[in-house]
């Protein structure tokens, strides 16, 4: 398949006509033609799917790109997915340096040799310490810049008002909250799994006291809220009415943002290493909803030289046993259920589809963006018959569709096509971490080079052990939080290490209290139209004070 999924070779000469009609299309086929605003204020499609482009540009002159800093190169990589009758390229910039002005390190996204030929990609560097910081900041501004736009000269209830829904397992809502709060016109609603977040991302959240920002602390798991924000988007009385607009990974402008640090990434090690330009790395993402690795497959298609892109799942392992098997089933097979895991961070475990394990955040059954790969493979399939590209697209997304609702009908499908199980292989390997193997990491990492990871980044090292026994290439591993986000887990794994002290390398001075302050959230039934309800009486008490 062809970097284009319309079958178009981009080129410099080419690059202002393509930026200027690109488009997105929603996965399951319905919804197409839209420009960039759109996708980004709707979040979901109207047909339940994810949009996607129409065409993935080919960077040609991505190698030019080494010397930039992290802006300047989300300047580049943005401009080939925004037109700029859209965003003209200087608003562009403005809303990109605001966003990552807020950010501790100097790099953004600073590379750290860990040993031999591991590197650590550092993502937490932002205000929530979570690597969803680095799309949130950015989708906040976003958020902004449309909406004033959309509201010049207009007054009162005559503004355009967006009304934000996301679900979190942890560190998408505080990092959404602190994109969005105080933003005028807008109203932000974050749904997490009551008792199954740390106590510091809940502290995060629940913490925030603006007006605009609502926590609904959920009865029931990660899974559960995931399927009330998709609820919400389907339903079209609320969402005509209220104009939902999505911060989960649902939404394109999170994969789009998280597409620069691939590149940052790999140009940081080119200078710090013996690595020519052109030299190919493996990449080893910590993967719940697949968002954070599907940002490297468009990396890839781009022109990134990706070895492998090395899916590291918990013992939630959906994923894993797609790429081993061809299937994509919420339960596992008989004989491999999960056993009950171990109680850190104040969350309790439960007997349940979903296991609680020591990296919550990957607590997930259903990782929604996987569907955006499935179209990709599904259209690849489909291009083998030779016929004409919207025949193609036409394929895919019914393809989709038709996977999706077996899902939700039947609780999973395949397994898919033998061709289209090698294309998922061709890009991609698989492994998965148990709790026991992520302690022993983060113990074995602390003894080897005196680094403290969180869990999800340790699984993430885990599996690049494993894939280094494969490969030779060098291996980047995200780190994806900070551990003070996960005491409860760090503090298993190394409280009995010599020279360990939480406090002293760990604790960074911005959590100190930060649980004993004042909390606003409000707990809800796991029950869509109920959490519906509370939303559209308090969007209208904002509303009111408009007025």
């Amino acid at each position: 398949m062809s970097n284009g999924t319309n079958g178009q070779t981009a080129t410099d000469d080419a690059a202002d006509s393509r930026n200027a009609s690109q488009r997105y299309l929603s996965t399951r086929g319905d919804d197409y033609d839209l420009s960039f605003e759109e996708v980004v204020l709707k979040g979901l499609a109207t047909d339940g799917g994810l949009y996607i482009p129409e065409a993935v540009p080919e960077a040609t002159n991505w190698q030019s790109w080494k010397d930039l800093s992290f802006p300047d190169l989300a300047l580049e990589v943005l401009s080939l997915y925004i037109a700029p009758s859209e965003i003209p390229r200087d608003d562009l910039k403005g809303i990109i340096d605001r966003s990552y002005s807020t950010f501790r390190a100097p790099e953004t996204t600073p590379l750290r040799h860990l040993h031999d030929n591991l590197y650590l990609l550092e993502l937490f560097h932002g205000p929530t310490f979570a690597f969803k910081d680095v799309a949130l900041q950015f989708l906040g501004n976003l958020f902004e810049y449309f909406l004033v736009r959309k509201n010049v000269g207009k007054t009162g209830t005559d503004r355009h008002h967006l009304t934000v829904v996301g679900a979190t397992s942890g560190d998408t809502g505080s990092a959404a909250i602190y994109g969005l709060r105080g933003k005028k016109d807008v109203s932000v609603f974050i749904l997490h799994p009551k008792g199954r977040v740390s106590p510091v991302q809940e502290a995060q959240m629940t913490t925030v006291l603006d007006a605009n920002v609502h926590n609904l602390a959920v009865k029931g798991t990660f899974d559960d809220c995931q399927d009330i924000v998709k609820a919400l988007f389907a339903d079209p009385d609320i969402n005509s009415t209220f104009n939902l607009g999505a911060v989960n990974s649902i939404n394109w402008a999170r994969i789009l943002a998280q597409i620069v640090y691939y590149f940052y990434s790999y140009f940081s090690l080119v200078k710090s290493s013996g690595l020519t330009l052109g030299d190919k790395v493996r990449y080893v993402v910590p993967s719940g909803n697949f968002g954070d690795i599907l940002a490297g497959y468009f990396a890839h298609r781009m022109g990134l030289p990706i070895g492998k892109l090395v899916i590291a799942t918990n013992e939630n392992d959906i994923l894993d046993r797609f790429w081993k098997t061809g299937r994509y089933e919420k339960k596992p097979a008989k004989g491999e259920e999960a056993k009950g895991g171990l109680a850190v961070d104040g969350v309790e475990a439960h007997e349940e589809g979903v296991k609680e394990t020591l990296s919550p955040a990957m607590d997930i059954l259903v990782s929604s963006n996987f569907e955006r790969l499935l179209w990709f493979l599904a259209y690849e399939f489909a291009a083998v018959a030779g016929m004409d590209d919207e025949w193609n697209r036409k394929q895919a997304g019914q393809e989709v569709s038709s996977w999706m609702k077996e899902l939700k009908s039947s609780g999973g499908f395949g397994p898919v096509y033998q061709d289209v199980h090698a294309s998922a292989k061709r890009d991609f390997e698989s492994e998965r971490v148990s709790d026991a193997q992520t302690v022993d990491t983060i113990k074995s990492c602390f003894r080897k080079v005196d680094y403290v990871l969180d869990p999800h980044s340790a699984i993430g090292v885990t599996a690049a052990l494993r894939s280094m026994d494969r490969a030779q290439e060098p291996h980047i591993s995200l780190s994806t939080a900070h551990p003070a986000k996960f005491a409860g887990a760090v503090e298993l794994a190394l409280k009995d290490e010599a020279g360990f002290s939480f406090e002293e390398k760990v604790l960074p001075p911005e959590f100190l209290g930060l649980e004993a302050k004042e909390k606003r959230v409000t707990d809800v039934v796991n029950d869509w139209k109920a959490v519906r309800e509370i939303v559209k009486r308090q969007v209208e008490e904002e509303l009111k004070g408009l007025a």
